[in-house]
């Protein structure tokens, strides 16, 4: 039997994340031997895009920042709503071209390997870029991209003998704002693997100060994808078979100059195009354990198949390196292996990622179901810290419960839109363990039920962009912005949940000290009220960056009192810091955004603030 395992694990990476956490669907394709799986609609993902065409066309040329040379080679990616993502090449003098474009916004990104990767528009260091806003049959022929050199940093990572370190994953990260707080992120180059003299070499690197994360493959524990997964009655994976020794010591994630702890990791600061040489540090060596227990359900009985992971319990380094996870075997048992000393989340989630069954003959029938194992038929989850200091740590039993149900109705102030309609729960604690997002298909009545919720959740509504969010009530009070709390076999009803097609729109342009138009800028709006300036997924607070025109557009702001300021730079993501809404506020102008309403700014940069 021959099987594409390439589309299985890319299938079962996209329904993990995406299918519906209160359902249980399953979809049955056929596999070409030899084959992949093409033009499948996954459950959970909604109706098939509908893609346009058209016959406007945008043309450019890519060059490089320092000596204007034409960057031969580079590939040039467009994205915008209504076309799928495509890529060109720029030939021998830098050009490219997209053709047979409806009308409509468009962002243009370039990259190569030496590169910073830019997006159209963007002058300096973690800006966005700026929108073109093609009309239909309109020709476009200076979408020019300039790219800067990318700066490098370069270094050996060794053993505790001073031995080199091979395959060894290395990654610049960088502080920046995100989910309501600064932390550590994984920068745009791609993380590399050391050679077999230790060496490493980060490249493509935007100025800016970093720091370097090593990560053993020791260090990383894989889930094993195909647990559950049978073919031909074959079972693979799983809790069968011979096993083999552990090794009681290993390497910690480790941060130049050598520490295991984040906050004592050594900054490294880089110029436009330099190469930061010499950055050598040994991996920490630690003892490493075996942490091992028993998930029962909510029925109390053995949870087989659940999906258990360790995850860093401090907010600014989760998900830079560490340990994942493993599943349960068929007595809820489950063992985690080679885990480093260190505080972590242990986070359980009853969740199947894929079963097969197969057919005779030259096809082969693959079931996908997402959603819960349990008996009950709903997903269950649960969590509890965990505290690793070099020694085994066994017979701990998690309890999963099946969480909370949110249900109700969606309302519009005009005719339902067409399309499929989705409800979904985000977690107001973007770092709380979450292990359901809670999101469901609205029903043709536009009623709406949610389940396995915990802690405190938002109400979201995936619709067309002629729509926004008015208003979540929940027995009468506003929960818009603040959420409900969720816990275990509670149930809220009676949600309120109110879509409005009278759009806002904030449009404007920006001038220079001497009065001069400006093209290159960034605007951001916020509130006038401080407490709105802190909010999970804040609806209230935008950056803006001009078009190709000069003009900037804001859309889909709530009603209410707004300030508007324009700087020269502002990083992405960097207007959501409270504590630069608070210098701004001075300088900003104040307009009121009514519902449905329209305000057109005239904004002066502000250079000192």
């Amino acid at each position: 039997m021959r099987t594409s395992f390439i589309a299985v694990a890319a299938l079962v990476t996209i329904l993990a994340a995406s299918a519906s956490a209160q359902e249980v669907v399953e979809q049955t394709i056929q596999v070409a031997p030899g084959g992949a799986a093409g033009g499948i609609q996954l459950p959970g993902l909604g109706m098939p895009r509908q893609f346009k065409t058209g016959s406007g066309r945008i043309r450019g040329r890519v060059v490089a920042s320092d000596t204007g040379g034409p960057v031969r080679r580079a590939t040039v990616s467009i994205a915008g709503m209504d076309i799928p993502n495509k890529n060109a090449m720029t030939d021998a003098q830098g050009r490219f071209e997209f053709r047979d474009l409806p009308s409509g916004k468009f962002t243009l990104n370039a990259s190569k390997a030496g590169f910073v990767s830019v997006q159209f528009g963007q002058s300096r260091p973690f800006e966005s870029g700026t929108p073109i806003e093609l009309a239909e049959k309109q020709f476009i022929d200076n979408a020019n991209i300039s790219m800067p050199r990318g700066g490098v940093i370069s270094g050996r990572i060794v053993d505790e003998y001073g031995d080199p370190f091979p395959d060894v994953y290395v990654t610049a990260v960088r502080l920046a704002w995100m989910n309501g707080r600064r932390r550590m992120t994984p920068s745009a180059s791609r993380s590399i693997q050391t050679n077999d003299l230790g060496q490493y070499r980060l490249y493509g690197l935007p100025p800016g100060e970093y720091y370097v994360s090593a990560t053993s493959r020791s260090g990383l524990m894989e889930m094993p994808m195909f647990d559950m997964m049978e073919i031909g009655g074959v079972r693979m994976g799983g809790d069968a078979g011979p096993s083999g020794s552990v090794p009681t010591s290993g390497y910690a994630p480790t941060y130049f100059p050598g520490t295991p702890n984040g906050s004592e990791a050594q900054k490294i600061t880089l110029a436009a195009s330099q190469e930061a040489t010499g950055v050598d540090f040994a991996l920490a060596a630690v003892r490493l354990a075996k942490v091992s227990g028993l998930v029962i359900s909510s029925d109390g009985k053995p949870f087989s198949g659940a999906s258990v992971s360790l995850s860093p319990a401090s907010r600014d380094f989760r998900g830079i390196g560490g340990p994942s996870g493993t599943r349960t075997t068929r007595d809820g048992t489950f063992t985690l292996n080679s885990v480093p000393p260190g505080d972590y989340i242990l986070q359980v989630s009853a969740l199947q990622v894929v079963t097969t069954t197969a057919t005779g003959g030259d096809n082969n029938t693959m079931v996908f179901r997402s959603g819960s194992i349990g008996g009950s038929g709903e997903q269950e989850s649960g969590s509890m810290p965990l505290a690793v200091a070099g020694e085994d740590i066994s017979n701990l039993m998690v309890t999963t419960a099946k969480g909370g149900t949110a249900s109700g109705r969606v309302t519009f102030d005009g005719p339902r839109p067409q399309g499929n309609i989705r409800v979904s729960a985000p977690p107001v604690d973007t770092d709380a363990p979450v292990l359901a997002m809670g999101g469901t298909t609205l029903k043709e009545d536009g009623t709406f039920e949610l389940k396995g919720l915990t802690g405190t959740r938002l109400i979201r509504v995936i619709a067309p962009v002629a729509w926004q969010l008015k208003s979540v009530k929940l027995n009468g009070i506003d929960i818009t912005d603040t959420g409900a709390e969720f816990k275990a076999g509670e149930s809220a009803s009676g949600l309120e949940v109110e879509m409005t097609n009278r759009t806002t729109s904030v449009t404007g342009t920006v001038s220079g000290a001497d009065g001069a138009p400006l093209k290159d800028y960034t605007v951001i709006i916020f509130p006038e009220a401080p407490e709105l300036w802190r909010l999970t997924m804040n609806r209230w607070v935008t950056g803006q960056r001009p078009d190709h025109e000069g003009r900037f557009k804001a859309q889909n702001l709530p009603a209410g009192r707004y300030l508007a300021v324009a700087l020269g730079y502002v990083p992405q993501g960097e207007w959501g810091d409270p504590e630069l809404l608070d210098r701004l506020k001075a300088h900003a102008k104040r307009f009121t955004l009514d519902e449905g309403g329209t305000q057109t700014l005239d904004l002066r940069v502000v250079d000192k603030y």
